[in-house]
């Protein structure tokens, strides 16, 4: 894979079967050269190159909300205008770079990693990869249009669709890297709780101060000053007084960062916090995973797919995971399982059967 044809792959936000259809095409027209390719490939072939590159540690960031295709830059330009911090220019960045998943055999002291996760998102199989899907490039452009615009924006959908995997992915993927503040909340937090998770994300001093209510919020104040952007999952646990008490925060007049609230209902519990929904500058609702291309997703997401049937896949997906991440990866761990008991072991129907069976009544 040539470097102008792993452009186009981000370009086709990741499609194999739309590079593969580019190539083609550029065939017809005789403009194979400037992409380094002397003949077409056969799909199969080109899929397994993408594959061993992923595997490799070759980074493919994906941009393309929907059907649009998005140039490289846009995102920049669009920060420029609207005034974010660029690199360089303000605080250096709090959250550690990702790291690629290893690959069989490469965890540490030469031992398999069994339990890969991604910013906390345990995916239960080794080798598994986070896929850039076209919902999570949806999350990006989202993600970085209310960090630009230093707003509020909530991201909410049905439980295990990807809603955490696919903001971690677009905060990781925002331009320029900014300032990121991850806050964890708590089951029914009171506002103590609430200020402390607050003051622990921003790396202040939780523990003298969340019991003390106006010095805390002054040390709140001054730290949201900075440009940077505040992600706070599990938004559906907190109470309208709290919703109110960030709406407080945030009609700050020198408040600079922005504010992602991400979770299943969450945009009901604000829906009943009137003041902070007038404030919020973005809504999006993550949908299940596109049917169309969930084979050729489970592919890159992992090995163990590379080869089985669509339609075994398509029956899955309709009886048991119903276009949910989390259940997908849940079926993956057992498809795995199954598949090393033997040599040649073959990923079909009946050991789909086999594998969603483990899943119980209620997968």
């Amino acid at each position: 894979m040539s470097e102008p044809l792993w452009a186009v792959l981000a370009e086709e936000g990741g499609n194999v079967s739309g590079l593969h259809r580019r190539i083609e095409r550029a065939h017809a027209d005789g403009g194979l050269e400037e992409w380094g390719v002397t003949r077409v490939p056969s799909l199969s072939t080109l899929q397994r190159v993408v594959l061993r590159d992923l595997r490799a540690g070759r980074v493919l960031e994906v941009a393309r909300p929907s059907r649009n295709r998005v140039e490289a830059g846009r995102y920049d330009r669009v920060l420029a205008e609207l005034k974010l911090e660029r690199a360089g220019e303000g605080l250096p960045v709090v959250d550690a770079v990702p790291v690629a998943p290893p690959g069989p055999g490469t965890g540490e002291g030469g031992e398999e990693d069994t339990g890969p996760s991604r910013d906390g998102v345990r995916l239960f199989v080794p080798g598994a990869r986070v896929v850039s899907t076209a919902g999570v490039a949806a999350v990006v452009e989202v993600a970085a249009h209310t960090v630009a615009a230093r707003g509020i924006g909530c991201v909410f959908g049905e439980p295990g669709v990807g809603k955490t995997v696919a903001v971690q992915q677009a905060l990781h993927l925002l331009p320029d890297r900014v300032p990121v503040w991850r806050a964890v909340v708590g089951v029914k937090p009171g506002l103590p709780q609430m200020r402390a998770s607050l003051l622990d994300a921003l790396g202040l001093a939780a523990g003298s101060l969340s019991h003390r209510a106006q010095p805390a919020d002054h040390a709140l104040g001054e730290a949201l000053r900075r440009p940077g952007v505040l992600f706070l999952d599990d938004a559906q646990r907190l109470s309208p007084p709290l919703l109110d008490y960030l709406r407080l925060l945030w009609d700050e007049p020198g408040t600079a960062a922005a504010l992602l609230l991400c979770g299943a209902g969450a945009e009901r519990v604000i829906a009943r916090a009137s003041a902070l929904r007038s404030r919020v500058l973005t809504w999006h609702q993550v949908p299940g995973l596109d049917q169309e291309r969930l084979a050729e997703m489970l592919a890159l997401f992992h090995d163990v797919w590379e080869g089985v049937d669509p339609a075994d896949v398509g029956w899955a997906d309709a009886t048991v995971a119903r276009g949910n991440f989390r259940t997908w990866a849940k079926i993956t761990s057992h498809v795995y399982a199954l598949s090393r008991r033997g040599r040649d072991v073959r990923v079909d129907r009946a050991l789909m059967e086999q594998a969603c069976a483990r899943l119980g009544p209620y997968p």
